[in-house]
């Protein structure tokens, strides 16, 4: 069964219509998806809605001593208060602080071309401790290049030019000496060599489904495309190069007669063509062409092509081993280069006069007694910027963990050009270094029993990957899984967060993951973990900061409660309009400020939160209340003084409700308590920026720049106090406050003194507490890593100069 949406990429094929509309399987997958409940809570809301309810517990349990304190008797003042103070201890902003940074968090994710599918994906990201990542088109390019050929008696080919533009040369090196290449090397002049080449290369442009082409675009005019497997376009550029380029084949009077596509189950792929008719066969003979991984293709061959003779396997020297021995060893050579090894292999095919060709053949009938051609090495080239993003991951407390179907020398090359595995690690007995065969053979204890899990697995299957997914969290580690095919999805969706590749990605594979990546680069998965992990520290930062507001107005309202007047009544040293003006206006916007803050510079320098760590860590907490009860006692004691050491204490009947001269000191005082109060909350939203580094430095300041929001709306809710304190009757009848004058000197004075305690707080937090910077070991693991690389110009001469400047 084809199912609708499907792209079809090689092979051919005739089909009839069964289903369509909902009734297809996509549709079924859309009808599905319209029934899905959309209400599930992600891991942020359901920590919000907890802190939601104890929120709401601090409320009930205030408004009750609120009541208390005035013997449980009910009036307007003391409801008015027991409101005021529920109302204080209430962030009203957060709604909207989170709405609006989460927004943000999804646009800079698109900004580095990271879709996030899944709102809870974006707040996992940061708790990612291991990351598993395919190879081609993710660590590396995707432009691969023919660069290297073996053949047994000629020995070495070198190819040169690199991408889709079929210019280059091809030379015969001749076998190794010594452990290395000859120096001397003989052109291969286009359309000629031996027919063993001639062969090889015959097979390596007609055994392919991609295709070559000039672009007719008038921008691109005299530039190359290519459509196909990038491993096909690579083999189809090499034949180009030799003269033997299959639009030409085809012309000469190749026929394609039956195909064996590529299929990951079986790793190989033939084709049976009709030769051009010749002097001895009127009609043309016909040949089988395969090509390969080698540990497939060679287990058809019972022969090998030596020049222009065909010698049986089993006659190389009396068994079949060795001759197998010699081919490993020659592709080891050109696999530990990181070059993707393909063999070719070809038989001449005798005709049955009553079978019939295009359906009655049978793949296991026509893919035996194949004569070995040659072994040919593909270079795919990492990404610039894959091994910066896997040191950062080192240096973030990130493991990297490359899953590739490639031959383990290439992989293990590979991975140690983008710095997942050091330099002079072995390739063979290395629990660093695995096959998924090796891999899926071990019991669940005997991989649980590992010191480390493989940082490569070669010739990976999609259920390798889902096993690998299961160890890690086995050991209580938070990973993410990169895939792109529809047997990807298990994997995808086991993971804690699947990430598809958007441009080599299938359908399926997009639907079951979290994130989609738009331009399938490692990097941008290093990106969203970056972007995860600066939008959950910003969210506990504008949390703290606006439950430290919180907190220091509680401290006010409650200690007020001791002041009371002639009748009884409790005087507030804030009335109900500035708690809430408090609230929206003057803690809301810093907050969304924060919400928005750049990441720091250790954003990436310390290791993976926990991924049960909820937003109110201790230190959170702990700061919450710190900076909460300093700011309240502050701003209460700027209360007291002004009514107590300006205003000799005098506190008249009914401040609560209105002015009167009687009133004045306690409408002063409470005008210097709310000034106090907005200033500290708005200088608390520096010190918000950092748990831990000074908040008052030049230095720090100077990157407020960077954070319009933030230094906007500390301006501007500090201007905002003059008219609120000084317009008249809107002061009075509204704030219930009076204004200030002399009592400036004294709010100075508190701010100062804020700061310097804010200083020191934190001064004693990074002289106390254990720093939040790598241990030791991942510090060394990292410099290790770092280290170890070695310039391209240093690689051995199996790829050409010219063609490492070139992809580099």
């Amino acid at each position: 069964m084809a199912f609708s949406s499907t792209t079809v990429v090689k092979g051919r094929a005739k089909g009839i219509v069964t289903s369509t509309g909902m009734k297809t399987q996509i549709g079924q997958i859309a009808t599905s998806l319209m029934n899905v409940d959309s209400n599930e809570k992600t891991p942020l809301q359901k920590r919000l809605d907890k802190m939601a309810y104890c929120v709401f517990l601090a409320a009930i349990i205030l408004v009750i001593v609120v009541f208390g304190v005035h013997g449980f008797k009910y009036s307007n003042e003391v409801a008015i208060y027991a409101i005021s103070v529920s109302i204080a201890i209430i962030p009203e902003g957060l709604v909207a602080v989170v709405t609006l940074t989460m927004a943000f968090g999804v646009s800079r994710m698109a900004e580095v071309k990271a879709i996030v599918r899944r709102l809870s994906s974006l707040e996992s990201l940061g708790a990612v401790t291991n990351i598993c990542s395919d190879k081609t088109g993710t660590l590396t390019q995707s432009k691969m290049v023919a660069v290297r050929m073996w053949f047994p008696k000629d020995g070495y080919y070198r190819v040169t030019g690199t991408g889709f533009d079929p210019e280059g040369d091809i030379y015969r090196q001749g076998e190794m000496v010594a452990g290395d290449l000859p120096t001397q090397e003989e052109l291969v002049p286009n359309g000629s060599g031996s027919d063993h080449f001639l062969r090889t290369l015959q097979v390596a442009s007609l055994c392919n489904m991609a295709e070559l082409r000039r672009t007719q675009h008038p921008e691109t005019h005299g530039n190359w495309a290519a459509i196909g497997d990038p491993t096909e376009i690579a083999l189809q550029v090499l034949a180009h190069k030799a003269g033997l380029a299959k639009p030409e084949l085809v012309d000469q009077g190749f026929k394609l007669i039956a195909e064996f596509p590529f299929d990951s189950s079986v790793k190989r792929m033939s084709v049976l063509y009709q030769s051009p008719p010749t002097n001895s066969s009127a009609a043309g003979a016909h040949y089988i062409f395969m090509k390969g991984a080698t540990e497939r293709v060679l287990g058809c061959c019972t022969s090998y092509r030596a020049g222009d003779s065909e010698l049986s396997i089993e006659n190389e020297k009396g068994s079949r081993i060795v001759f197998e021995k010699t081919i490993e060893e020659k592709m080891t050579i050109l696999a530990e280069k990181g070059l993707r090894v393909l063999t070719l292999a070809y038989r001449k095919f005798d005709v049955q006069p009553d079978v019939d060709l295009v359906h009655g053949l049978k793949r296991e009938e026509v893919e035996t007694n194949m004569v070995f051609l040659g072994l040919v090495g593909i270079y795919d080239p990492p990404r610039a910027e894959s091994r910066p993003a896997v040191l950062q991951c080192y240096e973030a407390g990130i493991r990297v963990h490359m899953l590739t179907g490639d031959h383990p020398s290439t992989a293990a090359a590979i991975a140690k050009e983008v710095a997942i595995i050091p330099e002079d690690v072995p390739v063979l007995n290395n629990p660093l270094i695995m096959t998924a065969a090796q891999f899926d053979a071990m019991e669940d204890d005997e991989v649980d029993r590992l010191a480390e899990l493989p940082r490569v697995v070669a010739r990976c299957s999609p259920n390798t990957k889902v096993k690998m997914i299961a160890a890690l969290h086995r050991r209580n580690l938070f990973a993410t899984m990169t895939g792109d095919g529809v047997n990807d999805s298990p994997s995808l969706k086991a993971a804690n967060v699947g990430i598809a590749m958007g441009q080599s990605g299938s359908d399926v594979a997009k639907q079951a993951s979290d994130i989609v990546l738009t331009d399938d680069n490692f990097a941008t998965i290093v990106k969203a973990i970056a972007e995860g992990r600066r939008m959950f520290a910003n969210i506990q930062k504008f949390i703290q900061h606006l439950m430290s507001a919180n907190v220091a107005e509680i401290v006010v309202l409650i200690i007020g409660l001791a002041f009371k007047d002639a009748e009884g009544h409790a005087v507030f040293p804030m009335s109900a309009v500035e708690i809430l003006f408090l609230n929206m206006i003057t803690s809301s916007p810093p907050a969304m400020g924060l919400g928005l803050e750049p990441p720091s510079e250790s954003n990436m320098r310390e290791p993976p939160r926990s991924a049960k760590q909820g937003l109110f860590s201790f230190e959170v907490v702990m700061d919450t209340f710190v900076y909460g009860l300093a700011m309240g006692a502050l701003s209460f004691a700027n209360y007291s003084i002004v009514l107590f050491g300006f205003q000799n204490g005098e506190i008249g009947l009914k401040c609560n409700n209105e002015w009167s001269l009687a009133c004045e000191g306690v409408f002063r005082a409470r005008a210097t308590s709310y000034t106090c109060m907005t200033l500290l909350i708005l200088a608390h939203a520096v010190n918000c920026r950092a748990l831990r580094e000074p908040g008052w430095t030049i230095t720090n300041l100077k990157t407020l720049k960077h954070n319009k929001m933030l230094w906007l709306s500390i301006v501007i809710g500090a201007f905002l106090v003059f008219p609120v304190v000084y317009i008249p009757g809107f002061n009075h009848n509204v704030f219930k406050h009076s204004s200030i004058s002399y009592e400036w000197g004294l709010v100075i004075a508190t701010l100062f003194v804020f700061v310097l305690f804010a200083e020191g707080y934190k001064f004693i937090k990074r002289r106390v507490m254990k720093p939040l910077h790598l241990q030791a070991n991942g510090q060394l693991e990292m410099d290790r890593m770092r280290s170890y690389m070695t310039d391209a110009s240093n690689q051995d001469s199996v790829i050409d100069d010219r063609t490492v400047k070139e992809h580099k």
